[in-house]
């Protein structure tokens, strides 16, 4: 019984520990982002990359896991698709991109913990997630989402006193090009620009979880890098005419793109969609705090980046959100599951019923001068069964 209830939480366990690991992998986009860019590398090259290589990797994926599960395309499937590459690829990706350019790799990333918040209010207008404020669960979601929001702020606009908890003396940003200073319209228009790459981000996560319902996962994000890599190709190719920006060498731009296309854009959004069609979006958008102190903390051991007060305040405050979005939605889905139980158990009731329909009853005996006896039991009629009342003979004379 023991190993039974451990199976089965370990079972529930699953989709928290894949989102875990994809927005610590998310993180490292941040970090090999700002890598990039300070080897002198083009944001516009370096996305259209990003989905080429995603391209090449998961079309085979899906060619071979999802070839007997694949539905047939249809339009409605193709235009997820696109959508699904637009608003989670190429627009949104290039935006935050130059958002990170704009400001800094860990203002992007705080800015991302507005994503829950947007996807939550998406979800209850399309009817995706009910608010139920009622209820304990909803109050969790509701408060949850706020204190996320908080810490990331907190984070953003409040540093307090450097910690100094450790101190590598690394920092990989040191032998590249001098870092130019920012400027305030910079950090508006950065800041502008991260909220629309937050919204853009928000949409998609709706598609996704609408497309992997009627789509596999691995096809499904095969169409979107797809789509994102003939986009973003387009739109690099005309913002980036110099070809010597293309090129590619055995050094940090290659291993970005690789890292990013592959294990990033690939399998991560594989099981992002995976976990959306089991959790639904609004859980998906939850785990993005934890990007953020992937962020702080590399950016801290890599980046010679100061840790401070506020990021540790800023920590607590997203974990306590994080938990109480998950604990709502745990929630939720025991008591959906619960309902589906009980409708089941309602439903065996009452397909169990015994009727009797028309049965034939006939004497083998027969006495003098009579015909053979035969007796016909009638179904059941509701107004019997509240009655009490025992049903028709009919009696063959």
């Amino acid at each position: 019984m023991t190993t039974g209830k451990f199976w089965n939480v370990m079972t529930g366990l699953k989709p928290v520990l894949a989102m875990v690991v994809v927005q610590m992998s998310l993180g490292g986009i941040n970090i090999m982002y700002k890598l990039a860019k300070n080897d002198g590398m083009s944001m516009k090259v370096l996305i259209a990359y990003r989905y080429m290589f995603a391209t090449a990797f998961m079309v085979p994926l899906a060619l071979i896991f999802d070839r007997k599960t694949r539905p047939k395309m249809t339009w409605m499937i193709f235009l997820q698709g696109s959508l699904s590459g637009l608003f989670g690829g190429s627009l949104g990706q290039n935006l935050y991109a130059e958002s990170l350019t704009l400001t800094s790799a860990t203002f992007a990333a705080a800015m991302t913990n507005i994503i829950p918040a947007m996807t939550f209010v998406l979800a209850i207008i399309l009817r995706m997630e009910r608010l139920a404020i009622g209820t304990a669960a909803g109050k969790a979601k509701v408060l949850g989402t706020l204190l996320s929001i908080s810490g990331a702020m907190i984070l953003t606009f409040y540093k307090g006193v450097d910690l100094k908890l450790w101190s590598t003396s690394i920092n990989l940003l040191h032998h590249g090009a001098a870092a130019s200073q920012q400027s305030s319209n910079d950090q508006i228009l950065g800041s502008i620009l991260a909220v629309v790459a937050c919204m853009c981000f928000a949409v998609w996560l709706i598609i996704q979880a609408k497309m992997s319902m009627v789509y596999p996962s691995y096809s499904g994000t095969a169409l979107m890098c797809i789509s994102a890599a003939i986009q973003s190709a387009v739109y690099g190719m005309c913002a980036e005419k110099d070809w010597s920006a293309w090129k590619l060498g055995w050094n940090i731009r290659l291993l970005t793109v690789v890292y990013i296309g592959v294990w990033a854009s690939g399998l991560m959004i594989t099981l992002i969609s995976w976990a959306a069609r089991l959790r639904g979006p609004l859980f998906v958008s939850s785990f993005y705090p934890v990007m953020l102190l992937t962020v702080a903390i590399l950016g801290s051991l890599l980046l010679d980046e100061k840790l401070y007060l506020g990021s540790m305040i800023a920590a607590v405050l997203i974990i306590v959100g994080l938990y109480g979005v998950l604990w709502g939605n745990g929630k939720e889905m025991k008591q959906k599951q619960k309902q589906s139980a009980q409708v089941e158990v309602d439903g065996s009731k009452s397909s169990g019923e015994p009727e009797l329909r028309g049965i034939v009853i006939e004497t083998s005996s027969t006495s003098e001068g009579k015909l053979p006896a035969s007796n016909t039991i009638y179904p059941i009629q509701a107004a019997d069964r509240e009655s009490s009342a025992v049903p028709s003979v009919a009696r063959g004379e």
